[in-house]
């Protein structure tokens, strides 16, 4: 089985590095695999030290699309997907996520009669006016395969219509599965990798990227004022070098219980989520890092995908509310339940064997 694995952003390197891993320990599958980088995030952390120290599969093409705008990027990444498609034939296409490379990729194979895997199906913020949200539906309605990582998930694929039918692979037969998260598999396999943080405890990590709040120059006041107001407690806070542009063109600065650091790779990420006492985000994926390490989060944004994390009291959306972050802030508690929500760890063997099958 030939699978043919497109990825883009620097998170789907570590998603796609857990399955990758499961098939390279495990040569009896019969599996090969192809790695595609259509090259739309890139920095110097994607050099030979990175993929060397996470033990991520250097990719076996770099298409080099860079930055641009999402039409530009997404056309390039089709064009050069199907190029390398046809030269060389894979059985399935897999992709991750929501970014314009799991679009580009699935628009690619879905026209060539490619059957696609689509790892982290049915996740909707409900928010169209999303790129992402646009790319992970209509990547969603092309693939054949559809790896959810939740019931929350199963459940939106079957509003939309998209229920598992099975059969030979085809655009009319799908496969709707709950595995498990990816991403839950990625934490237990880096946090024994990553050293104890040397840093004083007691503070409230805290991170802000999202367009939607640095975008919005009320929205961002708001957070501001509300983590200003909240002296009394101490904040570390990694600062995108975009986001610190857009603080410095507003005016706005943080007082001297917010520590601002340089931003930190997914290895130091772990650790200061492992050590601190909450989150503050307004990040998807730290959101649900801040679950797997057992720490409450107070989410910054009006919806969230992961809602499975605010029913059961991890996480609370306040949006960009300045007296419902105080309020959340000052409200935090850990709740006594600790359910089982993301799978048990084996998300990557559980997807092989379904496209076995």
């Amino acid at each position: 089985m030939h699978i043919l694995t497109i990825i883009g952003a620097r998170p789907q390197f570590i998603k796609a590095a857990v399955l990758s891993r499961y098939v390279k320990a495990n040569p009896q599958l019969g599996v090969k695999e192809t790695i595609i980088h259509t090259g739309q995030h890139y920095d110097q952390n994607m050099s030979d030290i990175f993929f060397t120290e996470m033990d991520i599969p250097q990719p076996d093409y770099n298409l080099h699309i860079g930055s641009g705008s999402h039409g530009k990027m997404t056309g390039l990444m089709l064009e050069k997907i199907e190029e390398l498609l046809l030269e060389l034939k894979p059985d399935i296409v897999l992709v991750y996520g929501d970014t314009n490379s799991t679009l580009a990729g699935a628009l690619a194979a879905s026209k060539l009669h490619i059957p696609v895997a689509h790892v982290e199906a049915g996740l909707r913020s409900f928010m169209m006016t999303m790129p992402e949200e646009q790319n992970r539906r209509l990547t969603d309605h092309l693939s054949t395969w559809l790896f959810c990582p939740t019931d929350t998930a199963v459940e939106n694929l079957k509003k939309e219509g998209i229920i598992s039918t099975g059969g030979i692979p085809s655009a009319d037969n799908k496969v709707v599965c709950k595995t498990g998260d990816i991403m839950y598999d990625a934490s237990l396999y880096y946090r024994q990798k990553s050293s104890p943080l040397q840093t004083p405890s007691n503070f409230i990590l805290l991170t802000i990227h999202r367009a939607e709040n640095t975008d919005n120059p009320v929205r961002l006041k708001n957070i501001v004022d509300a983590v200003n107001s909240l002296s009394e407690k101490r904040f570390v806070f990694p600062v995108h070098p975009r986001t610190k542009k857009i603080l410095a063109e507003h005016g706005l600065h943080f007082g001297s219980h917010v520590t601002l650091i340089e931003p930190v790779g997914y290895l130091e990420m772990l650790k200061y989520e492992e050590a601190c006492t909450a989150v503050l985000t307004d990040s998807g994926g730290v959101q649900k890092e801040a679950f797997f390490f057992q720490k409450p989060c107070i989410t910054m944004r009006d919806t969230t995908e992961w809602v499975e994390l605010v029913t059961s009291g991890w996480n609370t959306l306040t949006g960009a509310d300045t007296e419902k972050i105080i309020s959340a802030i000052h409200g935090i508690y850990t709740p006594v339940d600790y359910p089982q929500l993301y799978g048990d760890g084996h998300t990557a063997e559980k997807i092989i064997e379904v496209l076995q099958e």
